[in-house]
Parts: structure tokens; sequence; C-alpha cells
């Protein structure tokens, strides 16, 4: 059996409370390592930053991201204490004495869940949704009997023409029984509204990459079902629009991408970007010694051996 089917596009679900992919998060053993593979992929990759809490030390995850006007991919790593990325920010984080322990609390289990992301494979393991009303998407799931965290507010760091400022977003994540919360078997599946920012930086790449534009969720066939119903509930019916999630079988991945072999399942084994002119980027890529294949569709793609773990495809834009 062979199966692909596109499953998020934008204005899909009830009262239009999906706006297409707000980023994707490749989680990698060692952020130097991503930070200079991406610029040779031909990405603009914002300095790392990790969190410090007060009278401690680094702590949590470090992440860097690679900024689109609407959207990103994040770059995400363990902090080693005693090794901070090249080039990192410390992020001091200020909070209440009383609120401190709960805080510590959270940056533990969001540590725990990427290490966990890792020991299954290094690669894309984190998928989150844009939405204009993160309270209404919370309702919606809430009425559908999807399980989730409710709605978290947090700040992100953000360089912009005034320099780094941190931006309110407020999130949710999805969750599924018998895995810890904010888990669903293929890794992290949430939504995240975020207020705009005037002029982000680091949004001109040299690959000509204009925006996320999708990513691919793989998934044993017999599963095909089951996991497009939850998708279903998730992001609403099927229909292509600015950007979705498209589900393919194991058996049909060496189709749409060939080569291509799922490191674990159900997985997240690919992801699109947009760019201004195909035949540019490919001459960089080729430049940069970076190997490439053509997917079934004949698009450019730079395969996930070469690209630590997560197959990235480059999309001429309309």
């Amino acid at each position: 059996m062979t199966v692909t089917t596109r499953i998020l596009a934008t204005e899909v679900a009830p009262m239009g409370d999906i706006e297409g992919l707000h980023h994707v998060g490749h989680v990698v053993h060692d952020m130097d390592t991503a930070t200079e593979r991406y610029r040779r992929l031909g990405f603009t990759v914002s300095p790392p930053a990790y969190p410090v809490l007060p009278g401690e030390g680094p702590c949590g995850v470090a992440n860097a991201h690679v900024y689109f006007p609407r959207d990103f991919v994040e770059l995400v790593a363990v902090i080693d204490p005693d090794r901070t990325p090249a080039g990192a920010r410390p992020l001091p984080l200020r909070v209440p004495d009383g609120k401190l322990p709960g805080l510590a609390a959270v940056i533990r289990a969001t540590t725990d869940n990427i290490a966990s992301f890792l020991r299954r494979f290094q690669g894309l393991h984190i998928a989150i949704v844009d939405t204009p009303d993160i309270d209404a998407v919370a309702a919606r799931l809430t009425a559908a009997g999807v399980p989730h965290g409710g709605v978290h507010a947090v700040q992100r760091p953000v360089e912009t023409a005034a320099g780094t400022v941190m931006e309110p977003a407020r999130y949710l994540e999805i969750s599924a029984p018998g895995l810890p919360p904010g888990r669903v078997p293929e890794g992290r599946v949430g939504f995240a509204e975020n207020a705009p920012v005037e002029d982000p930086r680091g949004t001109d790449h040299p690959n000509g990459a204009t925006g996320l534009v999708g990513c691919v969720l793989c998934v044993a066939d017999r599963e095909v079902p089951e996991v497009r119903e939850r998708y279903g509930a998730y992001l609403g019916e099927p229909r292509e629009g600015r950007a979705n999630v498209t589900l393919v079988a194991a058996s049909a991945l060496g189709d749409l991408l060939p080569g291509e072999r799922p490191a674990a399942l159900p997985a997240f084994a690919a992801y699109t970007v947009a760019v201004r002119d195909i035949t540019a980027t490919e001459r960089l890529l080729r430049d940069h010694d970076v190997p490439t294949a053509r997917t079934g569709a004949g698009e450019v793609f730079v395969p996930s051996a070469a690209a630590l773990g997560a197959a990235i495809v480059f999309r001429q834009e309309p």
C-alpha cells in the first residue's frame, strides 16, 4: 500500500484559526555543527541563545533560528553547562523567587523531552502551527476530545533593527495518552500565537529562501488511517494551501523523496522552503559541495544524511 495525503492548509479549521506553519524544530546533537551546516546550505542563522536561571549557570536547551518574514526553522540542542555553543548569548531569566521552582521544573521537562528526541534520532521532531486565536484553538481541541496542556505565555528573543527584543508569544502543546505532557508519538506538535514584530532581522538568505512551506510526516502503512484522523482533529479537513503537513506511508517515502528511509516511525522526515530562484539555489548548493537529489515531483532536495537527519526540499515560489 502506498499512501500520500496532504492534511494541513490555510483556513481549514473551524473559525479560521490556522494560518499555516509557525515553525519546525530540528533537534541536533551539537549546535556548532548545526549552525555551520545550515550556513553551508545557504541559510542565515541567528546566534544561538540559552537560558540562565538566577544564581545558576546555563541550563535547558540552546536555540538558533533561521528566520523568514512569517515563520522560521528552529535549531535546538541540549546545553552542556561546561561547553556552550560558540558565539552563544546568555538570556538571563528574570522571575520572582516564588516562581523560580516552577520555571526550573518546566525547563527540566523541556530538556528531558529534547533529550528523548535525540535518543530516537537527530532530525526533525517539532511542528508548530500558526494561529491568530490560540484560545479558539484550545476550545476547539477540547471540544474534539484532543488532550493538550492549555495555553501558556512566554517570551522569545527576536532580532530587530533596534536590537534583540523579547517577543511575547502564547503556545499550546498537544499531548497523547501514555506519553509525557507535550508529547505525541512523532515528537512535539502544537500551536503558537505571536504578537507582530516590526522589521525582524536575518530574513535575507544567500540561498534565496523566503518561507516555510510544509513538512513531511512518515508513518507505518497500517497507521495511516489513525494518523490521518488524528491530524484531522488537530488541523481540520485536507485541503491544499500556503503551508501543509504531508502524511506519507513508510512504503511511499522513497517515491516522494528517493533514497530516504525513515529513522523511526512515526517521524517528521523533511521540510520544504520556498526560494526566489531555484536555479540560483541549486548553484549555491553545488558550489558549497552540498549533495542534492530530486523529489518524485522533480524538486531539488538535500538528503537527510547531508542535513543532520532532516531532508530539506527547496521549492520555486510561485
